[in-house]
């Protein structure tokens, strides 16, 4: 397996990384094109967001793949069979490393394999390795003390997002065609709408964490980063359904949420639109990405209603005082044995969650249900979604993420997570959309937040969104050249869904 360490900016520029069964339109076999991805992530290093190839191993499951439609062995009804995916590096796969993103767990190798993996593997993806992410899941900017900073895809000065920070990268170079994240106040989403790619936090419990290390176990989540919303959604199928070795796993039968997305929007899909004042902390830039995506709503067909702004400082209060106690009691014998090998930002963290009392704990699991129902009837009454901003500002460079002294910059990251920490208490479903670009030049995002258990809904809304807009597009030529040599002759560069390629295939 193989370590990588380079920082130099590369990029794939959009490389064929929707490896499909049998050969698309250029004549690559899936084993051609999980090889191609395996090379230029190589050569991109951590600014392509990996920190560990499974070469060997994800050839041997293209050549598997190749094997199977060469020798007319029934396949797996699947859509993402062939496809090249990545994973955040705390997934868990028995007897491969899995670090976290820290010194704590370096060298680890775990026993069991993660449900959504082993689903994956089942489904007959091709898994490129692991992945940059903040140590144990813990900095909304994709901070690292130990990796070093997770690099934006568009400028290597600029902030990755996180935690999920080389999920949001690969995808946005096209070094994956979808990548796992976890999701516990915003690290699927902030990656998502920093990098320009679409991100699903799925609703509380709805997928299986079995074999994930843990943030906080009351809100975590599972979810996909991908170009599109389709795409998420063909993944999403795959690791979806319930799971045995999770009894939190609420699902109890599969879902086909690739299904929903065609049908076209109607005054029937009504949106609820919050009107910004003066006191929303947002940026103008922000507003204007908002207004945007809901003249695109309302050009796609949907109606768009509007309600108050939701106030989430209660409920992102209460998200972060109920990640800090879990998060303290997961990593308690480790503060007691190897403080040191924190970074300070996460030690200041786990060590503030040790003081929080237990009865404001409890309060905050006691209270979840009824402010959940309250926001529902309150924001969603008579509507499919809330259309919400991912980011309340233009991505930051790194620097400006680290200037001052630690209290404040722990505060800048509770204000760069203001929009998404406080979902997660209440448990809800959303997907991070691409929303255009700021005037600095890189993309930002909104989120639509639905109703328990109708991802299919958001979805569906998302991609109808993008049937009308190209901000889910990416621009090639700003991210840097490719190296064409690296490339077998003939491998057609041009991005093809997977959906699009098992039509080809089936044609």
């Amino acid at each position: 397996m193989r370590t990588l360490h380079a920082e130099e900016n590369y990029s794939a520029k959009g490389l064929a990384t929707d490896a499909a069964p049998e050969r698309d339109r250029s004549g690559a076999t899936c084993l051609e094109r999980a090889a191609v991805a395996l090379d230029v992530a190589g050569a991109a290093g951590l600014a392509g967001g990996f920190v560990r190839l499974r070469s060997d191993a994800a050839l041997e499951q293209a050549r598997a793949v190749d094997h199977a439609i060469r020798d007319d062995v029934t396949l797996p009804n699947s859509r993402v069979l062939g496809a090249t995916l990545a994973h955040k590096d705390m997934f868990f796969r028995a007897g491969e490393l899995t670090e976290c993103g820290s010194r704590i767990l370096a060298g680890h190798r775990p026993s069991q394999t993660a449900t959504v993996l082993a689903r994956l593997d089942a489904a007959g993806a091709v898994d490129l390795g692991a992945l940059h992410m903040a140590e144990f899941a813990m900095s909304p900017t994709g901070f690292n003390a130990h990796l070093g900073h997770g690099r934006n895809a568009w400028s290597p000065d600029h902030v990755s997002g996180g935690s999920s920070s080389g999920s949001g990268v690969a995808v946005a170079r096209g070094l994956a065609f979808a990548a796992l994240g976890s999701d516990t106040g915003g690290s699927v989403r902030i990656p998502a709408a920093v990098n320009g790619v679409t991100g699903i936090k799925p609703t509380q419990h709805a997928v299986s964490t079995y074999g994930v290390m843990p943030l906080s176990p009351s809100l975590d989540c599972v979810g996909v980063l991908a170009r599109t919303a389709a795409d998420a959604a063909a993944v999403l199928d795959t690791i979806w359904g319930p799971d045995a070795s999770d009894p939190h796993c609420l699902v109890s039968q599969a879902r086909d949420f690739t299904r929903a997305l065609a049908q076209p929007l109607s005054e029937r899909d009504v949106v609820a639109v919050p009107e910004f004042d003066a006191t929303a902390p947002i940026s103008d830039e922000i507003r204007a990405a908002v207004a945007r995506v809901t003249q695109a709503l309302e050009a796609s067909g949907a109606t768009v209603r509007k309600v108050p702004l939701p106030d989430l400082r209660e409920a992102g209060a209460l998200a972060t005082l109920m990640l800090g106690a879990e998060a303290a009691s997961i990593h308690g014998p480790w503060l007691r044995e190897r403080r040191d090998a924190y970074g300070e930002q996460v030690l200041r963290r786990l060590e503030r969650g040790l003081l929080y009392p237990a009865t404001r704990y409890v309060d905050a699991l006691r209270l979840r249900a009824g402010y959940t129902q309250s926001f529902v009837d309150r924001y969603l009454e008579g509507a499919q979604a809330l259309l919400l901003p991912t980011l309340p500002y233009a991505v930051p460079t790194i620097a400006e993420t680290l200037d001052g002294d630690a209290d404040e910059i722990e505060r800048r990251f509770g204000d760069f997570s203001y929009w998404t920490r406080g979902i997660n208490y209440l448990g809800l479903p959303a997907v991070a959309v691409p929303a255009g670009r700021t005037q600095n030049g890189l993309p930002t995002g909104v989120q639509l937040i639905g109703r328990a258990w109708r991802e299919d809904t958001l979805l569906r809304l998302a991609h109808q969104l993008q049937q009308h807009t190209d901000w889910h597009l990416p621009s090639v030529d700003r991210l840097g050249p490719l190296d064409h040599a690296a490339m077998p002759a003939g491998l057609d560069t041009a991005r093809l869904s997977v959906s699009q390629l098992a039509m080809d295939r089936k044609g």
